[in-house]
């Protein structure tokens, strides 16, 4: 009901102020042409419809600053809707006269108009918003709402009570459970809710809010059964969040409706594709470099530690399945727990190794795990299996992580949380960057955090071992 009004409100503005933006541009063209030669009508006249189409592009965003901002006289978000919607404008008649080489109008007089229309969109951004709402929605139209649930869920919702008087809405009273008494954050307690069909009745209530979503089914079919008896609208406050204790998504799906606690960007087949895609354009030349770099390698180990130069490892992967994990070997052969993490100033390193380490070059191999589908270039660092077991217990949702491929480098990485993990408290920011990649997977992202890799890469921290 809410956002219906403000879709009106947006559109009804827009019309107007499209009118109120055509009728400057002709007053203006009237200063510039010889009013008794019409020739150059038809020119004027398209460029005036390529203004209103770039206005009727921009109308196609989303109104989310129009809400918040707009609707409210806030100068700093009128000015950016204003100067949004001259970029749009200004873009369509560029565009145009770039195309045909147009030489008709004068280009004085078009961007001596720009500013003119920054100004008329600007005032009427910021006039007629608050005119209308305070012209249509008053009186019959006017919505005297109810509160019922906790006096600190009141609280909360105060702020947006306070931004939705300019639609009508206007709280009458709040109903709970708790014996409060006289007024909470302005709104006075009228009952409880065994009082909702007399305090309706009496206070001649048009709109409730349901403050959380009740416990108790009963409850909820009791109040939509007296408001739909008294012809009264009913809203219910969204608090699953917080009763999940996580962020939450919806979806639909061959009719049924689903709450899912987490979104998950790489189970569309088309963003794996694009994923694969870039990691095999990433893996496949340097795979192509791995013998001429496992040979500097092996002069190395032959020089400071004689030994295999690979060094191979059980890992676990995508949905915790355990693979071989493929490194150039950084400690000596005669390593008695492999299982233990590198330190700083780690004795079981090798001298090179420790260069290896700093700069990387142990963890190229792993382009070969990539290129085999067993890892992708950004994702979760894969753990030895022991030690999957012992951070799950120390945070629940760690096998989370394992809903995408591990990866070489991740969001962790670049954030600082690389190596050993000293402390609980590094373990969960590590493993916090990681569920949000996991949320949050975009082809921009990916390349964000390939970039800030590379650079890692080239200038590594102090820090790295």
């Amino acid at each position: 009901m809410v956002t219906r009004r403000i879709q009106g409100l947006y559109h009804i503005h827009f019309i107007l102020q499209v009118l109120i933006v055509i009728i400057a541009y002709w007053l203006y063209v009237a200063r510039f042409v010889e009013l008794h030669d019409l020739s150059w009508f038809g020119h004027y006249l398209l460029y005036c419809v390529l203004i209103v189409l770039g206005l009727m592009a921009h109308e196609f965003r989303s109104s989310h600053e129009y809400q918040i901002g707009v609707l409210h006289g806030n100068l700093k978000a009128c000015h950016r809707l204003a100067s949004s919607k001259v970029v749009y404008a200004t873009a369509f008649l560029t565009f145009y006269l770039l195309a045909t080489r147009d030489v008709t109008i004068s280009r004085f007089f078009l961007f001596s108009f720009l500013p003119l229309m920054y100004l008329v969109l600007f005032i009427t951004d910021w006039w007629i918003p608050k005119a209308l709402a305070e012209k249509i929605f008053k009186g019959i139209h006017e919505q005297r709402t109810l509160l019922i649930g906790s006096g600190f869920r009141a609280g909360a919702l105060t702020a947006w009570l306070n931004r939705k008087e300019l639609l009508g809405i206007r709280p009458v009273g709040l109903l709970n459970d708790e014996k409060d008494k006289g007024d909470i954050h302005g709104v006075p307690v009228l009952g409880g809710t065994d009082d909702l069909e007399r305090v309706i009745r009496e206070q001649d209530v048009t709109h409730v809010i349901l403050l959380e979503f009740p416990f108790f089914p009963k409850m909820i079919t009791h109040m939509v059964h007296i408001c739909d008896k008294l012809g009264v609208r009913l809203l219910m406050v969204d608090n699953l969040e917080e009763r999940f204790l996580h962020p939450i998504t919806y979806f639909e799906d061959d009719g049924l409706r689903f709450i899912c606690i987490r979104d998950e960007p790489l189970q569309n087949p088309v963003n794996r594709l694009i994923k694969r895609s870039l990691d095999i354009a990433i893996s496949l030349p340097v795979v192509a470099l791995l013998p001429v770099i496992t040979l500097i390698v092996w002069i190395f180990q032959r020089l400071q530690s004689p030994g295999p130069v690979f060094y191979w490892q059980r890992r676990a992967g995508l949905q915790n399945k355990e693979f071989e994990i493929l490194k150039f070997r950084t400690m000596t052969v005669d390593n008695p727990d492999v299982s233990k993490q590198a330190t700083a100033n780690d004795e079981r390193v090798y001298p090179a190794g420790r260069i290896f380490r700093k700069f990387s070059v142990d963890e190229l191999p792993q382009f070969w795990n990539v290129l085999m589908g067993e890892m992708s270039v950004v994702g979760p660092r894969p753990h030895l299996v022991q030690h999957n077991e012992q951070f799950a217990r120390i945070m629940d949702s760690y096998y989370i992580r394992a809903f995408v491929k591990p990866g070489i480098t991740g969001l962790a990485q670049i954030n600082g949380f690389r190596g050993e993990t000293r402390l609980n408290e590094d373990l969960t920011r590590r493993i916090q960057w990681d569920l949000y990649y996991v949320e949050n997977w975009s082809l921009d992202l990916e390349l964000m955090i390939i970039f800030k890799t590379f650079g890692k890469v080239i200038f590594p921290p102090k820090t790295a071992y």
